[in-house]
């Protein structure tokens, strides 16, 4: 039996999840959420720095994630559990549409880590994936403006740019969606 050669990751892997951690836990104190924050967030940035080097977000991470969302929701947020179960479905239905519209750029990874954005995020997904899809224009606007139309062929990670819109969502998802009510 030979040993699985481990693979040389960028330092971000690890730092991403750990500062993202760190900074919620500041941010938040002390609270039950951060049964349901804290392995969010710490996926998300492992989850994005595998994307940028590999196109990837895994399913062994993926998967996991979503079904301890689920849990973590029965755990502490009980009365909200339906509203997460029908954001994880409508998110992942999103994705999953511009998908099939457009194979070439949205990976099935995406499609799944909105499902699992939704059912921690509940309606928060909603600016979440906003952010996701305007930080993902810009950066792509950005880069096509930069190297011409040559860059039209390139692929972007987008499990950064979600992982961006779930940050958001963390922090200001709700405040946003009582900001939006009011207009």
């Amino acid at each position: 039996m030979t040993a699985a050669v481990p693979t040389r990751r960028a330092p971000g892997t690890l730092a991403l999840p750990f500062a993202a951690v760190v900074t919620v836990a500041a941010v938040r104190g002390p609270d039950a959420d951060l049964v349901l924050e804290l392995p969010f967030v710490a996926a998300l940035g492992a989850l994005a720095a595998i994307d940028v080097e590999q196109r990837l977000l895994p399913n062994r991470i993926v998967y996991p994630l979503a079904a301890w969302g689920l849990a973590a929701t029965l755990l502490v947020k009980r009365d909200d559990l339906v509203e997460h179960l029908v954001a994880g479905t409508g998110a992942l239905l999103v994705l999953y549409l511009i998908a099939l519209a457009h194979p070439a750029g949205m990976g099935m990874g995406d499609v799944k880590l909105a499902g699992a954005m939704g059912v921690y995020l509940g309606a928060a997904v909603v600016p979440a994936l906003l952010v996701a899809f305007f930080s993902g224009t810009v950066v792509g606007v950005g880069i096509v403006l930069r190297e011409g139309a040559a860059a039209l062929k390139r692929t972007l990670p987008f499990g950064v740019f979600l992982a961006l819109g779930g940050l958001v969502g963390v922090f200001a998802g709700a405040a946003l969606i009582e900001l939006a009510s009011r207009v």
